[in-house]
């Protein structure tokens, strides 16, 4: 069983977050999944549905696998010195490493997508990804993977991307089997972006 780190900050985007999670979760017997926040209290998504925290940042920083949400919020989460160094530690230990919509540059705002291929949301594409300059951002992509790396556009394409990180670990019948399970219709075409052309990236 791997260790997951799935990580909360107040505003998270709902089905950023649960969405994947449903995917990540498998069986119940191939990933063990930690929520982690900065401080114990429930943190609160969006919608203002609160979340249990098992984990704080300053317990424990070797996880088999990271998984960063995104939001409106999460921009602003790259404010925290503690948080950012807490996923650069992470990242460094991790066999994966995934991030959804905006979750993707706060992730490239630690430094550990310098060099690397990655997506965010199309809708916000042009006025985020400069946050990042170092991230070789992909406009058209629903999700991106780059050695340990795999990042999202908006949303529901977190789900893809987790079925694609489910397959890559455990293979692609198991990942079949958890889209089944989730009556979900899994787009297992990395390059199915009709949201780029939307959002007049393309």
């Amino acid at each position: 069983m791997k260790t997951l780190a799935a990580l909360v900050f107040p505003g998270f985007e709902t089905l950023d977050y649960f969405g994947p999670i449903e995917m990540l979760g498998g069986f119940g017997k191939e990933t063990e999944i930690i929520t982690v926040a900065k401080g114990c209290d429930p943190v609160p998504s969006v919608h203002g549905q609160r979340i249990v925290v098992d984990k704080t940042l300053s317990e424990k920083n070797d996880y088999d696998l990271l998984f960063i949400p995104g939001g409106n919020s999460a921009l602003g989460e790259a404010e925290d010195e503690e948080l950012l160094e807490w996923i650069r530690e992470v990242s460094a230990n991790a066999e994966r490493v995934m991030a959804v919509c905006t979750g993707t540059v706060l992730l490239g705002m630690t430094g550990v997508l310098d060099g690397c291929k990655a997506t965010t949301n199309k809708l916000d594409f042009t006025k985020t990804v400069p946050l990042a300059p170092n991230v070789d951002w992909v406009k058209e992509a629903r999700w991106v993977e780059d050695g340990k790396f795999f990042t999202s556009s908006g949303v529901s394409a977190g789900m893809d991307m987790a079925l694609a990180v489910m397959a890559d670990l455990f293979g692609m019948e198991m990942a079949d089997k958890i889209a089944m399970g989730c009556e979900y219709e899994w787009h297992k075409d990395a390059n199915r972006d009709p949201f780029a052309k939307s959002a007049g990236l393309i």
